[in-house]
């Protein structure tokens, strides 16, 4: 019988869904990466979010595995080349959540573009200022998405009814679609209102949005990233915010998730630049969560199977 090994927890559909069809199931949550490589030989497949890196010295101990099932959207954290040399199939399922990335992108921006936050701890204490919570709209602006893959082209669509012209940049993509303005990134410098993040991290993606790329707009603008908190450096966002480039952000990823948050419980455990940023009012912040809806969570697992499954 064909073993699979979780090492992080998931739907309970997927572990349901794979004895059905004959899989044994098994699970890892705390062993370390050098134990579990000792008998990875045993397994045919592994399903794995975020726990730890996939690399070529792991992936060395098999030559019984047919894949590595990542419950999200990214694989950075696998060596695919070295795992598709040895035949080993990287599956990942970015269709599960990219309407939830898509519309929280969209929700975040509403938020920052009407004082929400603001205007609703106000009117909780009894302010009521109007003219001072004055907000801007969508409609008019120019959006520019940088990426257009799954997430990308999400928030194209969920951006179809609000009346705003849309312009993608992606430079490892050619789009067909003739409905989908792409553009190089210059045109997006020069005429974005507005710029939602949806880049996979790569080593050439590291803080890519950094002060030079920040000083390159001609417009003040607005910022959205649901993509990978290490490709956008926060302190150099901070300075932009503060010389006026940018009018505010909405942040779902940072590049401080690497630390545990539930351990930095008080101010000065923190980052400096997360200490900057929480106290600046023009910025939205979430842990994460834009692909993790009940809906995705669904969705997610239900792709996983089928592509399992559709490995023979």
């Amino acid at each position: 019988m064909r073993k699979i090994l979780f090492l992080d927890s998931v739907h309970p559909y997927v572990e349901k869904e794979l004895i059905n069809s004959g899989f044994e199931v098994q699970h890892d949550y705390s062993s370390s990466r050098e134990e579990i490589a000792k008998r990875l030989s045993e397994y045919y497949g592994l399903i794995i979010r975020s726990r730890f890196k996939i690399n070529k010295e792991f992936l060395s101990h098999s030559d019984t595995l047919k894949f590595i099932g990542r419950y999200g959207a990214g694989l950075e954290n696998i060596d695919t080349e070295f795992a598709e040399s040895l035949n080993i199939k990287c599956i990942r399922v970015p269709e599960g959540n990219r309407d939830a990335v898509g519309e929280q992108a969209i929700g975040m921006l509403l938020m920052l573009l009407n004082n929400l936050k603001r205007a609703d701890a106000e009117v909780r204490k009894g302010v009521w200022r109007r003219e001072e919570n004055r907000g801007y709209e969508i409609k008019g602006k120019t959006l520019g998405i940088l990426g257009y893959g799954y997430m990308g082209s999400a928030m194209h669509e969920k951006l179809k009814g609000f009346g705003c012209n849309v312009l993608v940049y992606d430079k490892y993509l050619e789009i067909k679609d003739k409905n989908v303005k792409q553009v190089e990134l210059k045109v997006l410098f020069k005429e974005a209102d507005i710029i939602s993040v949806h880049i996979p991290y790569t080593e050439e993606n590291l803080f890519w949005l950094d002060k030079a790329f920040w000083s390159q707009f001609q417009k003040p603008i607005y910022v959205i990233n649901t993509a990978r908190g290490d490709v956008l450096r926060i302190a150099d966002l901070l300075d932009a915010i503060d010389d006026g480039k940018v009018l505010g952000a909405c942040l779902d990823v940072l590049e401080f998730e690497k630390s545990s948050f539930e351990n930095l419980n008080s101010e000065d455990k923190m980052p400096a630049d997360f200490v900057r940023l929480v106290h600046s009012d023009k910025v939205i912040l979430s842990p994460h969560i834009a692909g993790w809806t009940f809906e995705s969570y669904d969705k997610l697992a239900q792709t996983m199977i089928s592509k399992i499954l559709a490995l023979g």
